[in-house]
């Protein structure tokens, strides 16, 4: 596996620019979160208006279908070419929403905002199976998510800094003066691919590549269990706003609130980081996704049980705990679903990014949509959909939950076909 010569990043400076690289994603989302209301006022919306989740959906959608491109690139050109030109979009898209005189023009710089968020995502993904394998995947990739996890706990808090001394357009503006930040310090990075180990850019490549995925049946099985869960997670990242806001009447505390459970979240990838190692990365996530599914279920019965409007506090506490699974079922599911694609990574992470990633979407905006002035629909859609996932995930262990420990392995992908 290739490593980082001494002229190169150290391990931890390593971790935290990667990690970088992901949270950009976060930050074009989370920065703009305290916005809504001004994003309301401005472009001539009603107070109680949903219809600036777009703002978020549009995101994902856009970056949903980029990385089908994205991932063929990475493993023709390598890393680095894919992780600079999406940089490069990125910037120029969240400048463009700066100046986006109504919604619909917003809703278009943001989806070719997405676009951009494409690249640097799935040449994360791609360097850290490039480097590690197994339960030390799923390690690496808890800690760039920890890292990672870092931004939302501080982007509210930023983006209502920038609202008390300018309007919400300078969020945007913000954005992308950090992604330039990144952008120069990504030409510190090595190229994880090597030359002889490139892939033909090809449609018929490609296809092939794709049919391992969904062929595959622990990658697909996990992948789309990791899409339900991506669906239920970004619905709470578009609604959390206006809950907090319409339901419990906190939406001065909103930065705050929205930055205490995202810390619960990055406690609980760090514990992953150091857990994983001892349990195993398969009995640790189908521990999590039990828990998860019992948790939501519960979760549903009390909020149920008070009418869609519980405490604050008691909401803050089921919240808690379906983020702490999260936590430690993102990067596990990611881990299991890319191990065995070791010789199609980029591809692989492209297939897997762009099915959890546009399913998740559609999945946050059903949920998004039903909003009823309560958190009656956001109980439901976690309970409806954590169930799902715990499905999907026995069905690609074929019933076989907890398997013993082990390192996961990665067969030759000819043969995967099972």
């Amino acid at each position: 596996m290739p490593a980082l010569t001494a002229s190169r990043p150290g391990r931890l400076e390593f971790t935290v620019g990667l990690a970088m690289c992901m949270a950009l994603t976060a930050l074009g989302i989370d920065m703009a979160l305290p916005g809504f209301d001004a994003m309301r006022q401005d472009l001539g919306l009603p107070a109680d208006s949903t219809a600036i989740a777009g703002v978020v959906t549009v995101y994902f959608i856009g970056l949903a279908i980029a990385q089908v491109a994205c991932g063929p690139l990475a493993d023709r050109f390598g890393r680095k070419p894919v992780l600079y030109a999406g940089l490069v979009v990125y910037v120029g898209a969240a400048l463009a929403a700066t100046l986006a005189p109504d919604l619909v023009t917003l809703l278009v710089a943001r989806f070719v905002w997405g676009m951009g968020a494409a690249g640097p995502r799935v040449v994360t993904l791609s360097i850290v199976r490039d480097h590690h394998r197994g339960e030390e995947m799923a390690r690496a990739m808890s800690f760039i998510m920890a890292v990672f996890i870092l931004v939302p706990i501080i982007a509210p808090t930023l983006g209502a800094l920038v609202l008390a001394l300018a309007t919400w357009r300078w969020i945007f503006a913000a954005c992308a003066v950090l992604a330039a930040g990144v952008l120069l310090w990504s030409l510190r990075l090595p190229e994880s691919l090597d030359p002889q180990d490139r892939l033909e850019l090809s449609f018929g490549r490609v296809l092939h590549a794709a049919h391992l995925v969904v062929t595959n049946r622990s990658t697909i099985g996990y992948t789309l269990a990791l899409s339900v869960l991506t669906g239920a997670f970004f619905s709470y990242l578009a609604s959390s706003q206006i809950i907090y806001d319409r339901v419990f009447g906190a939406g001065e505390q909103f930065p705050l609130l929205f930055g205490a459970m995202a810390a619960v979240m990055g406690a609980g990838m760090l514990s992953n980081a150091f857990i994983v190692r001892h349990i195993g990365v398969r009995r640790l996530a189908h521990g999590a996704i039990i828990v998860y599914a019992i948790a939501a279920v519960a979760f549903l019965v009390v909020v149920a049980g008070a009418g869609g409007r519980p405490a604050l506090a008691t909401f803050l506490v089921g919240v808690a705990i379906m983020l702490s699974c999260h936590a430690i079922l993102i990067p596990n599911f990611n881990a299991i679903a890319m191990d065995p694609m070791g010789e199609v990574a980029g591809t692989a992470s492209a297939v897997i990014g762009t099915i959890s990633t546009a399913a998740g979407a559609v999945i946050g905006a059903v949920i998004d949509s039903a909003f009823d002035g309560t958190t009656l629909p956001f109980a439901i859609g976690l309970a409806t959909f954590g169930l799902l996932a715990l499905a999907l995930v026995t069905w690609a262990e074929r019933g076989r939950l907890f398997a013993p420990i082990a390192t996961l392995t990665s067969p030759d992908p000819a043969s995967l076909t099972d």
